[in-house]
């Protein structure tokens, strides 16, 4: 998957996520949870975007590991979300869910393959660009 194809997807993950807690019932615990999930969920896309400009294997990893973290947050707002509106159509739940896994997966497995490189030695970036 390209740069650009993950970014744009991480874009329309989060329009989804933000357009879905307009459906969401209006108590004050799914008021207070669909603001993290705004939060957390568009934390991942901008995160994303910032880590494409990283100066190093390493602060790449770092931005990463953030998009990682607000992808996991975003799953259990969903998770918790669900159990909470059991008697609402599910069905976009389950849609944003998968997306949310599959996004975990991919930076997950970015993350994975850049530490990889950082460790055997055959980084992109110049050796001045490593802190150790």
């Amino acid at each position: 998957m390209r740069t650009y194809d993950l970014e744009q997807r991480l874009i329309a993950f989060s329009i989804s996520a933000v357009n879905y807690t307009d459906t969401i019932q209006k108590t004050f615990a799914c008021d207070h949870l669909c603001k993290q999930l705004i939060r957390s969920s568009t934390s991942s896309a901008l995160n994303y975007a910032e880590s494409v400009g990283s100066e190093s294997d390493k602060d790449f990893i770092h931005k990463q590991s953030i998009v990682l973290k607000e992808l996991r947050e975003t799953f259990v707002c969903l998770q918790i979300l669900e159990g909470l509106n059991k008697s609402s159509d599910l069905s976009k739940f389950n849609g944003l869910e998968k997306e949310c896994e599959e996004l975990v997966k991919i930076t997950y497995a970015s993350i994975s393959t850049v530490k990889k490189r950082l460790f055997s030695g055959t980084s992109k970036y110049p050796k001045t660009y490593h802190k150790r």
